[in-house]
């Protein structure tokens, strides 16, 4: 399976979008870490923001959109239409942030040693990403479990993981693999268990036309490949609602 390229530079970011990566790397109150605000608000923009991303724009992207308007026979230069080339440059710099997002400063050494070896599971992650294929949206829930040993990561780490992946051109079955073996690589657990339920729009849009459908993909490590029993207690966890719910 093709990988996505390496992390570009973010000092060309407009500043909304240097901002949201820096919401995925770090904790309230961290140093690099701007303005005080809560995971995942959607952040206003600054009047540089403009200027900024006039800065980072060479216009390929807006030509591009403008010619996909005339190709299907519209007019990009109606009032509706004027600024949208502009608009979706921006748009595609939000959705795509996680090329930009620094692993180290995510992390940001919330690994800690801690004597414990037992399941940790975080789930119903929310997440929201873009279809390489067709450049559709596909959203749904993460389900991320490890088995420590020796060494856990901190919880807000989890779902940043998954936003870091999660905002790319991603393919689902991709997007699962990598958040596994992120946390194998950084924690060296005893195994990992991903489990990802998404809705893709280019099935339900477009195609097959097949509204309701969910697409459950998922990757085990370790003793979750190796083991029966450590699998079924990862997908009892899943099936267990919280109370109230």
């Amino acid at each position: 399976m093709s990988q996505p390229p390496d992390r570009p530079e973010t000092r060309d970011l407009p500043d909304n979008v240097r901002r949201l990566v820096d919401e995925i790397e770090n904790e309230i109150g961290d140093d690099g870490f701007s303005d005080a605000i809560a995971p995942g608000l959607t952040l206003p923009p600054t009047s540089s923001d403009a200027a900024d991303a006039a800065g980072a724009a060479n216009g390929r992207i807006e030509a591009a959109v403008q010619q996909i308007l005339t190709e299907i026979g519209e007019d990009p230069t109606r009032e509706g239409l004027a600024g949208t080339p502009d608009r979706v440059h921006r748009m595609y710099l939000e959705l795509t942030a996680g090329y930009h997002v620094d692993p180290e400063r995510l992390i940001n050494k919330a690994v800690f040693e801690v004597d414990y070896s037992e399941m940790v599971v975080v789930k119903d992650i929310p997440f929201y990403s873009l279809c390489e294929h067709h450049l559709l949206p596909f959203f749904g829930s993460a389900h991320v479990a490890y088995v420590p040993d020796g060494r856990v990561i901190g919880l807000s780490k989890i779902p940043r993981i998954v936003e870091m992946y999660a905002r790319r051109l991603q393919v689902q079955e991709r997007l699962t693999q990598q958040v596994a073996e992120f946390l194998q690589d950084r924690l060296n657990p005893q195994g990992v268990g991903v489990v990802v339920e998404a809705t893709h729009l280019c099935a339900v849009m477009r195609g097959v036309r097949k509204p309701g459908t969910i697409m459950t993909t998922s990757a085990v490590l370790g003793l979750f490949r190796s083991r029966d029993k450590t699998r079924a207690e990862f997908f009892a966890h899943l099936e267990r609602r919280p109370p109230g719910t």
